[in-house]
């Protein structure tokens, strides 16, 4: 039975020499309102390659559709709940316990109208958030249409955070 096998010599790797790569050059900053920055002005691009938001222009974001007529309409809790489930990547809290959301309107069809702020207009994902927002919000079971604006006034502080948000980020 042994002798039916053989033993063979380990093969050699072939040994290559790799091919110089080029590595990806990162893509040119681009100016936030379509117009070319000023001489010697550089706007450049935060991590994940967004851009800052220009707080002088209005930042919308629209998701859901308008519920059937007699369709119950959700609570302020459940918007509230959805609205606890969007997080700034940077920051280990949800918005609203941040103090981000100024006003939640919800219309009797069920459409709602969210006015929210930003840490700051640098955020990296300062052009996302509306649409997160707006995303989280119409997934809720009563919820027609949800448009998202991004406001600036009043100037977001951290005494709009929650005791919960304080606390957690050790800011008691």
């Amino acid at each position: 039975m042994f002798g039916l096998f053989k033993k063979s010599k380990p093969a050699t790797p072939a040994v290559s020499t790799p091919e110089p790569v080029e590595a990806p050059q990162p893509e040119a900053a681009q100016p936030l309102s379509g117009t070319e920055p000023a001489p010697g002005e550089f706007k450049a691009p935060h991590a994940w390659g967004h851009m800052e938001v220009d707080p002088s222009e209005e930042f919308k974001a629209t998701a859901g559709e308008a519920l059937a007529p007699g369709t119950p309409v959700a609570g302020e809790e459940a918007v509230i709940e959805a609205l606890r489930t969007v997080y700034d990547p940077e920051i280990p809290v949800n918005i609203y316990d941040l103090g981000l959301i100024y006003e939640t309107d919800i219309a009797p069809a069920g459409d709602i109208a969210i006015k929210m702020s930003l840490t700051a207009p640098g955020c990296p994902v300062a052009g996302e958030m509306p649409g997160m927002v707006a995303e989280a919000v119409s997934k809720v079971d009563g919820v027609g249409v949800v448009e998202v604006t991004l406001v600036w006034e009043p100037t977001w502080t951290p005494e709009r955070m929650s005791e919960d948000a304080k606390l957690a980020l050790g800011m008691d």
